[in-house]
């Protein structure tokens, strides 16, 4: 029982109480000494008297302390919210003493209590920062310069980030000081010389007791739970953590210091590596013309660099804005290539300018990716929605099958299930048209349908980083409001694994995960940025906007989804009713879009419901 007691949290914990104790007592002496003049009365100075005076403000004062969690804050770090909560404390204190020597009939004069607020303050709140200022001086004397490492991980990928903090020490000022490591056979042994401190549960406490300035997260592809854990208890004790690459990212069994990077929304979503099936995806792929429409965009620039790895013959980039254009082919021309890269500026509603580029170039698989995505700005935008969403869409898909193009992908999206706003609809519709072309074309035609990309354009988390750095607040539509979210890297590789599956318009599901709720991810977001929300940055609440949901469907009653060989990937049975009745009249239905009769957002709803 003793032994349990007496851990290091519960010892610094003791010394704190009786530290307070002692100070809680001078306070009280140099408060009657002020009040009398240094020349206390007799009364005062009675054995009895002196000891029920001191025993009141300190159980007073501790009891409060204890209440306002003076205790279990972290005074190494101690700031301006630790030190209201002194405050707080102390206020609560006296006005208990107070309180109490009015029932017990024990005679203290008024000016003490106002004299011991103060002086308690001063004396408590030295000892904190005092404290806090010894720990810096003391870390900056031994240290020199040095940051001390906290690895979190004591496996392979542990000992490279060890070898190379070793091997680099002067240049990078880091020095590791010990391990955390789940495993039972670790725990207090040593790796290189340097120690395993222990287990992911007493993390905060080891980062505390060593004076760690950085964590490192080294194992790769670490689980969510395990990221979360180690952010929140380096957010609590205000300390960097930075995580280390995917396995991809590792170069020749070594770590590179430099690729470090911060722990990033991503990282907390909790969502499993995505792994390519090679052969079927270079059987499509490999020695192909390949054209990417909007190819400068979030998920087009993706889709473009994973399909370089698999060898294509020719690689057509295509796009209306020169900017992103220029970007991405300057991106692929800056290192040797083993195939021709195409850049070209085009517009997928110019249906002769996109014949011109199917009869020049002959591309033999397509990624139509080009598209408007913002919900908001579709709804007061619908006709440039239709023509680019629904117009660019059919003229891509008309084209491929006319040239015989081998394999067609389109990019789509939840918001295309029972859509509520001009951009779901859009998408809806330019679902139909691709699989009513399917149903006779040699083309194998196929959809991906999945939801918000983190970190593209239309996402919440750049808008999010902008308003953090700008110190608040932070804009959410709805406390309750949940979306499905993937990384770029991920909706990009299911994109191309899901067109080696397609065969006759299928539209692929891609396994989006549990929603996430977008209150949670700013409130993560804010942490991460080593603030804290509702106190360093405040969240508001704008309301939906025109055309939202609170909540995202990937499939709707009507649909069923079957199983692939991808466990990540889904085919969406679709309603064969509604897509032959669809068929029968597909382009006069497009033309009653714009014939000038009517709101268009009357007209797409009759199309996709009739």
């Amino acid at each position: 029982m003793l032994q349990k007691f007496l851990t290091k949290k519960n010892i610094r914990k003791t010394a704190l109480v009786l530290a307070d104790i002692l100070l809680i007592l001078l306070a009280l002496l140099l408060c009657y000494n002020l009040r009398f003049d240094f020349n206390i009365p007799e009364f005062y100075t009675n054995g009895s008297y002196a000891i029920q005076v001191a025993l009141i403000f300190v159980i007073t004062f501790i009891i409060s302390f204890a209440l306002f969690s003076l205790y279990s804050s972290l005074w190494r770090y101690a700031s301006v919210k630790e030190l209201i909560s002194i405050v707080y404390g102390i206020t609560s204190g006296t006005i208990f003493a107070a309180f109490i020597t009015y029932f017990t009939g024990t005679f203290i004069p008024r000016s003490i209590f106002i004299m011991m607020w103060f002086v308690t303050i001063i004396f408590i709140g030295s000892l904190r920062i005092g404290y806090r200022i010894f720990r810096r001086l003391k870390r900056s004397r031994f240290m020199g310069g040095f940051k001390r490492v906290l690895i979190v991980g004591a496996g392979y990928t542990g000992n490279m980030v060890l070898r190379e903090l070793q091997e680099n020490k002067e240049k990078t000022k880091l020095q590791a000081i010990g391990f955390i490591d789940d495993d039972p056979g670790k725990q207090g042994m040593k790796i290189q010389g340097i120690p395993v401190l222990g287990d992911r549960p007493c993390l905060l406490e080891v980062v505390l007791s060593y004076n760690v300035d950085e964590v490192i997260i080294a194992f790769p592809s670490a689980p969510q739970k395990v990221v979360r854990q180690v952010v929140q208890a380096c957010t609590e004790a205000k300390v960097k953590v930075k995580i280390i690459p995917g396995v991809y990212e590792l170069l020749n069994g070594t770590v590179q210091l430099e690729k470090l990077r911060e722990v990033e929304i991503s990282d907390l979503l909790g969502r499993d590596s995505v792994y390519l099936n090679t052969e079927d995806v270079a059987g499509y792929l490999q020695g192909e013309t390949i054209l990417v429409t909007g190819a400068g965009g979030s998920i087009g620039s993706e889709i473009c660099r994973q399909i370089k790895l698999f060898n294509p013959k020719k690689l057509i980039l295509l796009g209306r804005g020169e900017n992103s254009i220029f970007d991405i082919n300057s991106e692929f021309s800056s290192g040797p290539s083993d195939f021709t890269i195409i850049p070209i500026i085009c517009d997928v509603r110019d249906m002769d300018a996109m014949k011109k580029v199917f009869e020049q170039f002959k591309p033999t698989v397509v990624f139509h990716a080009a598209a408007h995505k913002h919900v908001p700005l579709m709804e007061d935008n619908c006709e440039e929605a239709v023509k680019n969403n629904v117009f660019g869409s059919r003229n891509v898909v008309e084209l491929s099958d006319k040239y015989k193009v081998k394999t067609f992908v389109m990019i789509s999206t939840d918001k295309a299930v029972n859509p509520t706003n001009v951009m779901g609809i859009t998408k809806r519709i330019s679902e139909m048209i691709m699989q009513s072309k399917a149903i006779s074309s040699s083309t194998r035609f196929c959809a991906v349908r999945f939801g918000n990309v983190l970190g593209s354009r239309g996402s919440v988390v750049p808008i999010f980083k902008k308003q953090i750095a700008a110190g608040g607040p932070v804009t959410v539509t709805h406390p309750k409001m949940t979306r499905y979210f993937m990384t770029i890297k991920e909706a990009a590789s299911l994109v191309i694994q899901a067109g080696a599956m397609g065969k006759q318009g299928e539209i692929f599901v891609l396994e989006m995960g549990k929603p996430v709720k977008i209150l949670e991810m700013a409130e993560d977001m804010i942490k991460l940025s080593g603030l804290e929300p509702y106190v360093d940055i405040l969240i508001e609440f704008s309301g939906i906007r025109p055309g939202e949901k609170l909540h995202e469907e990937l499939f709707t009653n009507s649909e069923r989804l079957l199983t692939t060989k991808h466990e990540r990937i889904f085919i969406m049975e679709p309603d064969e009713v509604s897509l032959k009745k669809f068929q029968k009249d597909v382009y006069n239905k497009i033309n009653y879009l714009i014939d000038g009769k009517g709101s268009i957002q009357e007209k797409m709803i009759n199309i996709v419901n009739n």
